[in-house]
C-alpha cells in the first residue's frame, strides 16, 4: 500500500459516553473499510474528554487522547475534576488539541456534535488543520433538540455560516425518511447545503452468540433486557424496570451503565426481586440485545442505533428534561414503525410487565430503516479524500449488510 492515511476524531464528552461511542463505532467502520476503498492503511487517534473512554479498545494502528474533563454547570461548563478555571481548562484542552493535530497532520478530521468544541476550543486547530490540508467534516446525530434551542446554539457559536466556513461537509448519521434536522430547521440551510445522511450507525448482527465472562450474560436461560445507556440519568427507570414480572421461563438482565454513581448500583442491586439481574456494563450490547426477547430502553442515539440493528422488540422510554432530543427521535421512530415508546409517566413496573408479556416470542421489523451508516461512512471519507469516484449513495432504504468481523459488531 501507498503511504498512510491518518484520521482524527473530536468528542467534548461532558455527559455519557454517546459522542465517544459514536466516535469509536466510526473508527473500526473506517479502519476495516478504507484500506480496501483507497489501497492506503489507515491509522488514527481519538481525541475525548472523558477517562471513562481509555477502557475502549481501538482497532491497531489507533491510540486515544484523553483531555481534561469538562462537566455541565449552571450557564455553560465547568472543569470536572482538576482544580483550575474554566478559562485555564479550556486554554490547556485547545493547546493539547492543536499540538496533536498539529504533530499528526491527519488527512481527515471528524469533530462530533459541537463543532468547535467547549467555548471554541477547537477554532484555532481546524484553522491551521485546514492550512495543512486536512478535510474536515461535523458529524451531527439525526435529532438535535427543539429547533429554537438549536438555533441559540448556532448563534452563540458565531452563526451557520461560521460553522459552514470551517467544515467542509456535515454528516448527518440518520435515515431523512424517519428524521430529517434540515427540514425541521435544526442543520440551517447554509449547513444544509454540506450535508450528506449516511443511515443510522447500526450493524446487522451476526448469528455466532459472543461470550461473556459475566455469568448472568452468558447463561443460556431467555431473558428480557433493560438498557440504560452510560448511565448517567438512567436511576429512575431502572427502579421500576426492576420491578416489573418478567414472562414466565425468562429472567430480567438490567444492564444499569458504567456511568452510574455505585450507590445507585448497590441500591438497585439490594432492591432487586429474585428473576431481576443487575448488570453495569456488557461488553457486547448490540450481541445482548440481539438475544433478548425484547428489550425496554432509553431514547439515546447509540441505544437506538444498538436496538435497530437487530429484529428484538423494543420499547423506549425517552430521557426527558435534559433536551428534547429522546422525545422527538422516540415519536420519530415509532411512527416509522420501528419500535414501540411510551412517557416515563406510563412506564410502572406494571405497564412494563405486562409489555414484556405482550412481545416475548415476536419479532419488529427493520429492515426499512436505512441502517448503513457504518458502511456509508468510509464511501463518503474515501470520496471526500479523493481517493475512489463518487459512488451512488442510499439514504432511505437499509441494503444488505456485508459481514462484519466481531470486534466490528462490537465497536457500536
Amino acid at each position: 500500500m501507498t503511504e498512510n492515511l491518518r484520521i482524527a476524531l473530536f468528542s467534548h464528552d461532558s455527559l455519557g459516553l454517546g459522542h465517544i461511542r459514536r466516535n469509536r463505532a466510526l473508527a473500526f467502520a473506517l479502519a476495516a473499510q478504507l484500506p480496501e476503498l483507497t489501497g492506503r492503511s489507515v491509522s488514527g487517534l481519538l481525541i475525548a474528554g472523558s477517562p471513562e473512554a481509555a477502557r475502549f479498545d481501538l482497532p491497531g494502528g489507533w491510540d486515544w487522547v484523553i483531555l481534561p474533563g469538562v462537566t455541565p454547570s449552571a450557564g455553560g461548563y465547568a472543569p470536572r475534576a482538576l482544580a483550575s478555571t474554566m478559562e485555564g481548562l479550556k486554554s490547556l484542552r485547545s493547546a493539547a488539541i492543536t499540538a496533536v493535530l498539529e504533530q499528526q497532520q491527519p488527512d481527515l478530521f471528524i469533530v462530533d456534535r459541537h463543532p468547535f468544541g467547549i467555548d471554541g476550543e477547537l477554532t484555532e486547530a481546524l484553522g491551521r488543520a485546514r492550512t495543512h490540508g486536512t478535510r474536515t467534516v461535523l458529524g451531527l446525530r439525526e435529532v438535535l433538540d427543539d429547533p429554537a434551542v438549536i438555533a441559540s446554539e448556532w448563534a452563540r457559536v458565531g452563526g451557520p455560516g461560521a460553522v459552514a466556513s470551517a467544515f467542509d461537509e456535515v454528516w448527518i448519521y440518520g435515515d431523512p425518511e424517519v428524521y430529517d434536522p434540515r427540514t425541521t430547521g435544526e442543520v440551517p440551510t447554509e449547513l444544509a447545503r454540506l450535508a450528506r445522511t449516511t443511515g443510522y450507525l447500526s450493524l446487522t448482527q451476526r448469528e455466532k452468540v459472543a461470550s461473556f465472562a459475566d455469568p448472568v450474560l452468558s447463561a443460556a436461560e431467555p431473558f428480557v433486557l433493560t438498557c440504560l445507556g452510560g448511565g448517567s440519568d438512567g436511576a429512575a427507570l431502572a427502579e421500576r424496570a426492576i420491578l416489573a414480572a418478567p414472562p414466565d421461563g425468562h429472567r430480567h438482565i438490567v444492564v444499569v451503565g458504567p456511568q452510574m454513581q455505585f450507590a445507585e448500583v448497590d441500591r438497585l442491586t439490594r432492591s432487586a426481586p429474585e428473576r431481576a439481574h443487575i448488570v453495569r456494563h456488557c461488553p457486547d450490547m448490540p450481541g445482548l440485545i440481539a438475544r433478548a426477547a425484547a428489550v425496554v430502553c432509553m431514547g439515546g442515539y447509540n441505544t437506538m442505533a444498538e436496538v435497530m440493528a437487530t429484529a428484538t422488540p423494543a420499547l423506549v422510554v425517552p430521557r426527558v428534561g435534559h433536551r428534547e432530543e429522546q422525545p422527538r427521535r422516540a415519536r420519530a421512530l415509532s411512527a416509522a414503525g420501528a419500535l414501540e415508546s411510551c412517557l416515563f409517566a406510563e412506564a410502572t413496573p406494571e405497564s412494563l410487565g405486562d409489555w414484556f408479556a405482550r412481545w416475548v416470542g415476536s419479532t419488529m421489523s427493520r429492515g426499512h430503516i436505512d441502517r448503513s451508516g457504518l458502511h456509508t461512512v468510509p464511501r463518503l471519507a474515501a470520496e471526500l479524500l479523493g481517493q475512489v469516484s463518487a459512488v451512488p449513495l442510499a439514504t432511505t432504504t437499509a441494503r444488505p449488510h456485508p459481514t462484519l468481523t466481531e470486534e466490528a459488531r462490537c465497536a457500536v
